[in-house]
C-alpha cells in the first residue's frame, strides 16, 4: 500500500487509494468512445458549453467563443479525488477537485464552436478523465444572460480514488506532500483558490484550506 500521508489519523489510513498495479490509465480509444456516447443526442450544429470549477477556470487550454459566470445545483466543489497522475504519485497521492453530490457550484462555463467540437473534447477527456474517475453529465448552468446546458464533468461515488470525510487539517497535510506531471498539489488549491477570489465567487471550505496552505509549516 502507498504510505500514510504525513499526519494522516489512522482511520484515515484505510482511505487511501488502491497499490499502482490496481490503477489503469484509459486509452485514447475509450477516450473517442467515452465522447460519442456522450454527444449522442447533440444535432452536431449547436455550439456545445463545458462548465469548469477548478483548474479549468484559470487554465482552460481550450479555444472558446465566449466564457460566463455560471452556477449549477445538486453538486458542491470538493477536494474529494486522489491524485496519482496530475498532482501527485500512486505511492504519495495528492489531491484534486470533484463535483461532490449536494448543495451548488459556482464556476465558469464556456461555449465551444460546433466546428471544432471533436478537436477540443478529445484533449479535453484525456486532461479531464485520464482514469474514468469522473462521470460526465448534462446539467443546467445557470448564468446571467440565461441557462445554458453544459457538459460537466462529476464525481463518480463508485471510482477507488474517492475519498470524503476528510478534515481541513488532513486535507492540507495531503496537498502539501502532493506533487505530480503538472507540479505541486499546493500550486494547484492555491491557484484555483485566487482564480475563484479574482471571480469574486465565494467559496468558504475553499478559502480556509488555502489560508492554511500559506500558513508556514
Amino acid at each position: 500500500m502507498p504510505p500514510t500521508p504525513v499526519n494522516m489519523p489512522a482511520a484515515r489510513a484505510s482511505q487511501l487509494p488502491p497499490p499502482p498495479e490496481a490503477f489503469h490509465l484509459r486509452d485514447t480509444a475509450w477516450h473517442r468512445a467515452s465522447i460519442k456516447q456522450h454527444l449522442q443526442h447533440w444535432d452536431g450544429h449547436s455550439d456545445l458549453w463545458v462548465f469548469g470549477y477548478g483548474s479549468l477556470i484559470w487554465r482552460p487550454e481550450f479555444d472558446h467563443l465566449e466564457a460566463r459566470r455560471a452556477r449549477i445545483h445538486g453538486y458542491h466543489r470538493a477536494l474529494c479525488l486522489w491524485s496519482r497522475i496530475n498532482r501527485g504519485t500512486p505511492e504519495q497521492p495528492g489531491l484534486v477537485f470533484g463535483l461532490d453530490l449536494g448543495g451548488s457550484c459556482e464556476g465558469t462555463v464556456y461555449r465551444i464552436a460546433a466546428a471544432r467540437a471533436y478537436d477540443i473534447l478529445l484533449p479535453l477527456w484525456q486532461r479531464e478523465m485520464p482514469s474514468a474517475s469522473y462521470v460526465p453529465r448534462w446539467l443546467n448552468c445557470q448564468t446571467a444572460a440565461g441557462p445554458v446546458s453544459g457538459l460537466v464533468f462529476t464525481m463518480d461515488r463508485r471510482d477507488e480514488g474517492y475519498v470524503t470525510g476528510l478534515s481541513v487539517d488532513e486535507i492540507v497535510a495531503i496537498v502539501r506532500q502532493g506533487r505530480g506531471r503538472y507540479g505541486p498539489c499546493t500550486e494547484y488549491v492555491l491557484q484555483t483558490a485566487d482564480a475563484l477570489e479574482a471571480a469574486d465567487i465565494t467559496d468558504h471550505r475553499l478559502r480556509t484550506i488555502a489560508q492554511a496552505l500559506r500558513r508556514p509549516l
